[in-house]
């Protein structure tokens, strides 16, 4: 099996996701650190332009979004399950709105004004201003909840969390799956990294005490690694043949009326709007691939999921 390459920062909440899923399935990984902020030189040069973190490498085939990066996962190691039986169905869609309504809750809660003061009050003027600007440029078409009215939201959130956790150690059932992975990552972000406003978790304990438990699961086998030695795994690799490997799935599903074989571009439906173009190659039920080629990482596969993002053919 060729090496799992996870880009990614120590910051970055939906990381914290994948990293615990590794630490749940047992597997070892080499992590590559990227920077929070734009420019990000070696990042598209892998990816083609997604800037979204994590993204996960795998020779020089290239998965994007947490998503897909939990399909892969469970493709190469099935045991543990992250998708376990039955519910399956009930645990994406719980993962689905964690990693979305919840998360952004979550996060114009831990940024708000005490928060953000936290974060970035013994950095230079400039540096949180940089911040600032990237991630508004990020979330350009997005309704943005103000501090106030995400602590409402939060709170009620949180209480639905402990109400799933009444009897049972994870939200639902005995063992964790997809949906607490989801759900903890932007919780462990207020805990974590923004612990002066993470009394708002203080009135769910069972909340907390849950977080204890995902907490000890761990985040795997990690070996540090870097940019230059990531690009050069992808230009020494050839892509996966196309419904071969971690993304088994061929059939084309079309819903857009472009060939196979077309010049398009994939777009972030809200955060993170930088395109990718490329080759279209796959565009199944549940993914998209593109192919592409780049001067120092060679020819590449980049993988999208279907859900959350826009495929449109390039005017050229």
């Amino acid at each position: 099996m060729a090496d799992l390459i996870l880009h990614h920062y120590p910051a970055s909440p939906f990381s914290e996701k994948i990293r615990l899923i590794l630490g749940y399935k047992k597997l070892a990984w080499k992590s590559v650190i990227i920077p929070s902020l734009m420019p990000k030189p070696d990042v598209v040069a892998l990816t083609g332009g997604y800037r979204k973190t994590p993204f996960l490498q795998i020779g020089a085939d290239i998965y994007c979004d947490t998503a897909l990066i939990c399909d892969v996962l469970e493709h190469l190691q099935p045991s543990p399950s992250i998708y376990p039986e039955p519910g399956k169905g009930l645990a994406r869609t719980v993962a689905q709105w964690a990693d979305g309504t919840l998360f952004w809750a979550a996060m114009a809660h831990n940024l708000g004004p005490k928060g953000a003061v936290h974060m970035f009050g013994g950095l230079p003027a400039e540096a949180a201003r940089a911040f600032s600007e990237d991630r508004k440029a990020m979330s350009a078409n997005m309704a943005r909840l103000r501090p106030a009215d995400a602590a409402a939201a939060y709170k009620s959130y949180l209480r639905r969390l402990s109400d799933m956790l009444d009897g049972q150690p994870f939200l639902l059932g005995q063992v964790p799956c997809v949906a607490d992975f989801s759900a903890y990552h932007p919780l462990w972000f207020t805990r974590v990294r923004t612990p002066v406003v993470a009394d708002i978790l203080d009135h769910t304990p069972a909340v907390l005490e849950w977080m204890d438990r995902m907490h000890a699961i761990g985040q795997g086998s990690m070996e540090k690694f870097d940019a230059a030695q990531a690009i050069a795994v992808a230009a020494d690799a050839e892509p996966t043949v196309v419904g071969k490997g971690y993304l088994s799935d061929s059939t084309f599903q079309d819903e857009h009326g472009i060939a196979l074989g077309s010049r398009v571009v994939i777009t972030s439906e809200s955060f993170g709007p930088e395109p990718t173009e490329g080759e279209l190659l796959a565009a199944t039920r549940t993914h998209y691939t593109l192919g592409r080629t780049d001067e120092r990482a060679g020819k590449l596969h980049v993988h999208f999921p279907r859900i959350g993002y826009v495929l449109k053919k390039t005017d050229a």
